[in-house]
């Protein structure tokens, strides 16, 4: 089973680097165009089954990307519910919560990180009894959270794993140890076609 991580094409806030939990953006016509660049990429790994993020975002790039009809509406592929800190910055978060750290903290009125586990940890239940290649379009933070959580880490480990807009990456199991999950490719990002 491989399990294909799609982060969606660039956002207005992608761009910025603003927290896009709830607020339903959608791509810029660079975010368009990196999405129809994940076309041939995504057709060489033989998708069998495809979850997409409820966010207008990941819709547009799953759509762009070729994969948009069967696919499915996954809630728990959403990002991060920032909460308060919803269209803010990192830095501009820290200057009023000194040594803020989302991956430690969460976010108040938002997702705590206890919430993200439970979320993860649910998904990568159900994608266990999955087979076959399944894509699954989700968002930067909470396709971080969700790679650390496959690969047995803690969440916390998850600030460690950077995923660029329209980027792939491979989730799937040891090709010797079965058992053992594994991350075969990282961040990839195809040009446009």
């Amino acid at each position: 089973m491989t399990v294909c991580l799609v982060r969606h094409g660039e956002t207005a806030w992608s761009l910025t680097g603003q927290h896009t939990g709830l607020t339903d953006l959608a791509l810029t016509p660079v975010g368009e165009e990196q999405s129809r660049g994940l076309v041939v990429r995504l057709q060489s790994v033989g998708i069998t089954r495809v979850l997409v993020s409820p966010r207008l975002r990941t819709r547009q790039t799953c759509n762009l990307a070729g994969l948009g009809a069967g696919s499915e509406i996954e809630p728990d592929l959403a990002e991060w519910d920032y909460g308060d800190f919803e269209g803010r910055r990192s830095a501009d978060i820290q200057r009023d919560h000194p040594g803020w750290n989302i991956w430690r903290d969460g976010c108040p009125g938002g997702e705590s990180t206890a919430d993200i586990v439970i979320r993860a940890d649910r998904l990568i239940a159900r994608l266990a009894k999955m087979k076959g290649s399944v894509a699954l379009f989700s968002h930067g933070q909470f396709g971080a959270a969700l790679a650390a959580r496959w690969i047995g880490l803690a969440l916390i480990e998850g600030q460690h794993f950077t995923l660029h807009p329209a980027s792939v990456s491979l989730l799937g199991t040891d090709a010797h140890h079965a058992d053992r999950r594994v991350l075969k490719l990282w961040n990839e990002c195809p040009r446009p076609q």
